[in-house]
């Protein structure tokens, strides 16, 4: 009885931690689109800019005030030379993905977003010359068959965001990438990666935040009728974006990888839902099952990978010897590709 109850105590426990990560992460997107759609601030460099200082400082307290959580000490060397990259990297993926909420519906961001694994295959494949198994290969087909899908039968198409979302993917699978080089020898948990990279990301995109949209947001101060209701949807959307870090810590800690992968693929799917019904965007049958066929093939995607790290030391995963110890290296924590 008493190994039952800690069954089903570690069962309630990994459910809990999945909602709260759903309505964090649902929570931020729809907040952004409704700052961007609603309130008229269209301005997703400073949107971004909010969400890093309000991560940066939330890491902030709770690693150094709060204690949570230990920090894991980089040299100040290795804060330049290894964390910046990653920075720099991290800011276009938030700034591209906050662009791409401006111009298009929250189901068509999420679709195209999804298309994460296979650039992150690809590029892989072209600039390391990495080797897949073959089934990896055929798992990234439903997922690319499903955006171009999507993509030819959303109604509220727009090339701009569409751009921005896609390349939004490729600063995704960069970031990763990067991750696997820099990375390598740490440990990094989500809250101790947005410790670092936080304040560096706020650090690189203030400039341009201030030189592009400060004018803008001026004006839309000074002409805006009420800002005590706006400013704190604008700031609730930041410290949301921190809560979804940490709930991120937290659900990685309380889920197995495959629980992990399909909770992440029906949290697209609770976010399509979520939106449509605060928004009303058009989707038509034909871009519904675009969607479907993407978040089958993500989920396909990520039983292969799951399956094929299973296997046991000395079996055989691919026809011939990896060229360099590089394609013997797993993702730096692939959890935490959807920190926001």
């Amino acid at each position: 009885m008493e190994g039952s109850g800690i069954c089903d105590w570690g069962v309630i426990r990994s459910i809990l931690a999945i909602i709260q990560w759903w309505g964090f992460n649902v929570t931020v997107i729809i907040m952004n689109k409704w700052i961007f759609q609603i309130l008229d601030f269209k301005f997703p460099l400073t949107v971004s800019c909010v969400h890093f200082i309000c991560s940066a400082i939330g890491a902030y307290l709770v690693i150094k005030v709060l204690k949570v959580k230990p920090l894991i000490v980089v040299d100040p060397e290795d804060r330049w030379r290894r964390i910046f990259p990653m920075s720099f990297v991290f800011c276009i993926n938030i700034v591209l993905g906050n662009v791409s909420l401006r111009y298009i519906p929250v189901s068509f961001m999420q679709t195209i977003k999804s298309f994460t694994p296979a650039t992150t295959v690809l590029l892989q494949w072209l600039i390391w010359r990495k080797y897949f198994d073959w089934r990896i290969w055929a798992s990234l087909v439903p997922i690319v068959g499903g955006i171009l899908l999507t993509s030819i039968t959303e109604l509220s198409f727009n090339a701009f965001g569409f751009l921005a979302a896609l390349f939004g993917c490729l600063a995704t699978s960069t970031k990763t990438i990067l991750a696997e080089s820099l990375l390598h020898g740490f440990k990094f948990d989500s809250i101790n990666t947005v410790y670092y990279m936080a304040p560096l990301a706020t650090m690189i995109l203030a400039g341009p935040a201030l030189v592009l949209e400060g004018s803008g947001v001026v004006e839309w101060f000074r002409t805006h009728p009420s800002l005590l209701s706006p400013l704190l949807v604008i700031f609730g959307s930041g410290v949301s974006a921190f809560c979804l870090n940490f709930s991120i810590f937290y659900v990685i800690h309380s889920t197995t990888a495959v629980t992990f992968n399909v909770a992440g693929n029906l949290k697209v799917a609770v976010a399509i839902t979520c939106s449509w019904l605060i928004f009303r965007n058009p989707i038509s049958a034909m871009n519904a099952v675009g969607c479907t066929v993407t978040l089958v093939g993500c989920t396909f995607y990520g039983y292969v990978r799951h399956m094929l790290s299973q296997q046991a030391p000395g079996t055989p995963r691919t026809p011939r010897t990896p060229r360099n110890k590089m394609e013997l290296l797993p993702l730096v924590n692939e959890k935490l590709e959807d920190k926001v």
